[in-house]
């Protein structure tokens, strides 16, 4: 019998881990056992995650003596190279057994670089060229100077996920951005068959800035709402005419990715952000808690397709209500990234306490 995580696959949803740390790497290790399991096909890394496994986990004891005297930030990206290349080919079985359809796994950027477009585009095609995985993920953050990046660094044949997507009409520039960066790839000549994208949609943040606003029923927040009307962007641009020639071409679409489905608030079911937003061409990233709570009481049915309308119903009520919704997602763009780079420059020093 499946359990509700394993079931999130027949509904044409990936489930992928967003959390990495070295001890989780080991052959009986917990990322194997979940593969195993086949609860997870992918694996999401940021800033964030990396501080939090810097400060816990003795794994890095001996890679950390081997660095000692080098520059802590180069020392840094020693570590995370190490635990991004084994995860890769942790899942490199399954992405090659998929057709390259699963077992992708995601590094990011420098978040500093966040709005700079050529440094983003030099450093996606560093970390693509030196991990050399095939199933490795460039994670761009989604700001303007990002979108410059990303049909760049697909048409050189870099798998990107887009991170940081809070609002739908920078969704729909991102899908369209994945969609330059196919043809400038086909018009050289390049193969898009095995290029891979993924547009990752942050959820749960929304809620905690509108419920300090108005008070929301549990289930159709304003996230969730959210999300599902970029969804119907999703199937308007990828099922619709404009994709047409790509997917004769070999091209697949770019899977919104449902990014911060950690319930933040007790008011909220622990697995909504899960639940509410279940639909084929779809990713959910989860932490450990929101994983163990999926597999243990998740209900598992099609919440996506169809939705579209009576969400963008409901963002409209809630404009009425004084929700203004472009400035909220807004700000948690710009805040989203702070929290990356001060997470990345606390990681840092982290690790020159150890090699200094």
């Amino acid at each position: 019998m499946t359990n509700p995580l394993q079931q999130l696959r027949a509904l044409g949803q990936s489930v992928w881990l967003d959390s990495i740390t070295r001890s989780y790497l080991a052959r009986d290790g917990y990322l194997p056992r979940l593969i195993a399991a086949g609860e997870v096909d992918g694996l999401t890394s940021n800033p964030s995650i990396f501080e939090k496994a810097l400060g816990s986990d003795h794994a890095y004891d001996e890679q950390l003596a081997e660095l000692h005297g080098r520059d802590p930030r180069d020392a840094l990206w020693a570590l995370m190279k190490r635990d991004i290349s084994q995860a890769c080919d942790l899942f490199l079985p399954m992405y090659q057994e998929s057709g390259a359809t699963t077992g992708f796994v995601s590094i990011e950027v420098d978040p500093a670089k966040a709005f700079d477009t050529e440094e983003t585009v030099s450093e996606g095609l560093l970390l693509f060229r030196e991990l050399d995985r095939p199933n490795l993920m460039v994670k761009v953050p989604g700001t303007e100077p990002g979108l410059g990046a990303i049909p760049r660094l697909l048409a050189e044949g870099v798998n990107v996920n887009v991170t940081l997507l809070f609002s739908v009409a920078r969704y729909e520039t991102v899908a369209e951005a994945y969609l330059e960066g196919l043809r400038k790839r086909l018009d050289t000549g390049g193969d898009v068959a095995a290029i891979a994208s993924v547009a990752s949609f942050f959820v749960s943040r929304v809620d905690t800035k509108v419920d300090e606003i108005v008070d929301q029923p549990e289930l159709a927040t304003a996230a969730v709402a959210n999300a599902r009307a970029a969804y119907e962007s999703f199937e308007r641009i990828f099922r619709g005419p404009g994709f047409a020639e790509l997917k004769d071409a070999g091209a697949r679409v770019q899977r919104p990715l449902w990014a911060s489905t950690s319930t933040k608030s007790p008011r909220y079911r622990d697995v909504i952000y899960v639940e509410e937003l279940v639909g084929p061409d779809t990713v959910n990233t989860m932490p450990e808690a929101t994983l163990d709570a999926f597999r243990d009481h998740g209900v598992v049915e099609n919440r996506l397709s169809g939705t579209g309308g009576e969400a963008k119903h409901q963002l409209q009520r809630l404009a009425e209500q004084g929700v203004d919704l472009a400035q909220i997602t807004k700000e948690l763009e710009i805040e989203g990234v702070e929290k990356f780079v001060d997470a990345f420059e606390s990681a840092v020093v982290t690790v020159g306490k150890h090699v200094g």
